[in-house]
C-alpha cells in the first residue's frame, strides 16, 4: 500500500509540472464535442476569450519589467544598439525567405485552380470590409506609430513594440541616474519573477482556453470544412513545414543548437498557440523557457516582443501562398516580375500590424485591393482562416524563438553550459517517468496476484 502512495504522489508531481497531456486531451475533447454537439460547442468560445484575456493582462508588466532589469540590470546600453541592428536584419532576412517559400508553394501546387468552394453575401461584405482597413498609410506613419503617446494606453492596447520602445528609454534613464534608480530596479526584478510565477497559474486554465477555442471553432464550421479546402489547407502547412525544417532548423544548426531539443523543450507553448491561435497565450511562458535555455535576458526580452511585429514568419508566408491563391481563383496567372513587385509590397505591408484581428487577412485585402485584383480570395478564405491561422501562429511562435536563439550567438552570449544544465534536467525527468511507469505495472501486478 505505501507503495502505490509513493508511486502516486511521484506522479502528480511529474505530471503536474507538465501541461502537454492535459493540453491535448483538451484539444481531441473540443474536437469531438465541437463535431458532436455544435449548437453547444459554439457557445464555449467564451472559455478561450477568458484565457487570453487573462494571458494578455501578464504581458505588458512582464515585457516592461524584464526588459528593464535585464537591460538596467547590465548597465550595458551600448550593447543594445548592436543587438537592435542586428535583430532587424536577421528578422529582414527570415521574413524574405518566408515570402520566398510562400510564393513557390503557391506556384507549385496552384491552389487556386479548379477551387469549387462558392462564397456567400455576407463572407463577401466580410472581405470588402477588410479590405478598407489600412493601418499602415505610409512608412512614417509606421515609424511614427512605434513611439507611444501614453504607455499606459500602449499596455491597454497590448502594443507591443511601444512597449518596447518606452523600457529601452526607461533603461537608459535608469543608468543615467546610477545609484538612486537602485530601488526602482530592484521593484522592477521582484515585479519580473512575480509575473513569472503569476504565468504558471494563469497556463493551469490553458486546457479550459484550448477546449473553448477548438470546440467553438468546429461548431461554427462543421468538420465537413476540411474536406471542401484541403488543397489550400494542404499548401499552406506544407510550406510551412519546409521553413520551419530547412531555414529554422538550418539557422539552429549555424547556431550550434540542436533543433528538435529545443521544440521539445516548447512543446507546451507551441501546442497551446495552435490551439489558441494566439502568439501572446504562448509568449510569456516562451520567454521563461528560452532564458532557461541559455539565451540572455536582455536578448530575450527584446528580440521576441520585437519579433511579433518585425518577424512574423508564419503571417508573412501564409499572405504571399494566399495572395496567388485568390489570383489564380479569378484566372489571373501572375509572372515573376509581378510576383517580385508583390513580395516587395508584402515585406512592408506585413509589419506593424501584429496586434490587429485577422491581420493576414486584412493585409491579403489591403494588398489585393492596392494591386486592382478581385477580393473574393479572401470571402473564401474567412471560412477556414481559424485553420489556417493554427499553422501561421505556431510557426510566428516558432520563428520568434529561434530568433533569440540566433542573436545570442551572434552577439557571442548565448550561454551553452545553461543549456545543457536544462537538457539534462529534462533527460533526468524522462528517466524518472520511466521508472513511475516500470514502478506501475510491478503495482498492477503485486495487486493482482493479491487478488
Amino acid at each position: 500500500m505505501l507503495s502505490v502512495i509513493k508511486f502516486t504522489i511521484g506522479v502528480v508531481i511529474l505530471k503536474g509540472s507538465n501541461l502537454t497531456v492535459f493540453i491535448f486531451s483538451a484539444l481531441v475533447i473540443g474536437i469531438l464535442f465541437g463535431w458532436l454537439c455544435p449548437h453547444l460547442a459554439v457557445k464555449t468560445d467564451i472559455l478561450a476569450k477568458i484565457f487570453l484575456n487573462m494571458v494578455k493582462m501578464i504581458i505588458a508588466p512582464l515585457i516592461f519589467s524584464t526588459l528593464v532589469v535585464g537591460i538596467a540590470g547590465h548597465g550595458d546600453i551600448k550593447s543594445l544598439g548592436k543587438i537592435g541592428l542586428k535583430t532587424l536584419v536577421y528578422f529582414e532576412i527570415v521574413s524574405t525567405l518566408a515570402l520566398v517559400i510562400g510564393l513557390a508553394m503557391g506556384n507549385i501546387v496552384k491552389p487556386g485552380e479548379g477551387f469549387s468552394v462558392t462564397t456567400n453575401a455576407h463572407d463577401m461584405q466580410a472581405a470588402q470590409h477588410l479590405a478598407t482597413i489600412n493601418p499602415n498609410n505610409s512608412i512614417s506613419d509606421m515609424i511614427v506609430g512605434m513611439f507611444p503617446t501614453s504607455v499606459i494606453k500602449s499596455m491597454a492596447d497590448g502594443n507591443l513594440l511601444q512597449i518596447v520602445i518606452f523600457s529601452v528609454f526607461f533603461s537608459i534613464a535608469i543608468c543615467a541616474v546610477g545609484k538612486a534608480a537602485k530601488p526602482v530596479l530592484d521593484i522592477l526584478s521582484s515585479t519580473a519573477k512575480i509575473m513569472f510565477k503569476f504565468t504558471e497559474y494563469v497556463m493551469y486554465f490553458a486546457p479550459l482556453g484550448i477546449f473553448g477555442a477548438v470546440s467553438s471553432a468546429i461548431g461554427a464550421n462543421g468538420i465537413g470544412i476540411l474536406k471542401n479546402y484541403a488543397k489550400v489547407i494542404f499548401c499552406l502547412y506544407t510550406a510551412i513545414a519546409i521553413f520551419i525544417c530547412v531555414v529554422l532548423y538550418g539557422i539552429c544548426f549555424f547556431a550550434r543548437v540542436p533543433f528538435w531539443k529545443l521544440m521539445n523543450a516548447l512543446k507546451d507553448q507551441i501546442l497551446l498557440a495552435f490551439t489558441t491561435t494566439s502568439s501572446e497565450a504562448a509568449l510569456p511562458k516562451s520567454m521563461e523557457i528560452m532564458e532557461k535555455f541559455g539565451v540572455p535576458r536582455n536578448i530575450v526580452s527584446f528580440v521576441m516582443p520585437t519579433g511579433y511585429t518585425f518577424n512574423l514568419d508564419g503571417s508573412t508566408l501564409g499572405v504571399a501562398m494566399a495572395v496567388l491563391f485568390s489570383t489564380q481563383l479569378v484566372g489571373i496567372n501572375l509572372n515573376l516580375e509581378q510576383q517580385l513587385v508583390i513580395m516587395l509590397a508584402l515585406m512592408f505591408a506585413s509589419k506593424g500590424i501584429a496586434g490587429v484581428p485577422r491581420v493576414s487577412l486584412i493585409v491579403l485585402a489591403g494588398t489585393l485591393t492596392t494591386f486592382n485584383y478581385p477580393i473574393i480570395g479572401v470571402a473564401i478564405l474567412l471560412g477556414i482562416d481559424h485553420i489556417l491561422d493554427m499553422g501561421r501562429t505556431t510557426t510566428n511562435l516558432i520563428g520568434n524563438c529561434v530568433a533569440t536563439v540566433a542573436i545570442a550567438r551572434w552577439e557571442g552570449q548565448f550561454d551553452d553550459e545553461k543549456m545543457h544544465k536544462f537538457l539534462s534536467k529534462d533527460k533526468r525527468r524522462k528517466h524518472l517517468l520511466e521508472y513511475f511507469a516500470e514502478r506501475r505495472k510491478e503495482i498492477k501486478l503485486k495487486l493482482v496476484n493479491e487478488d
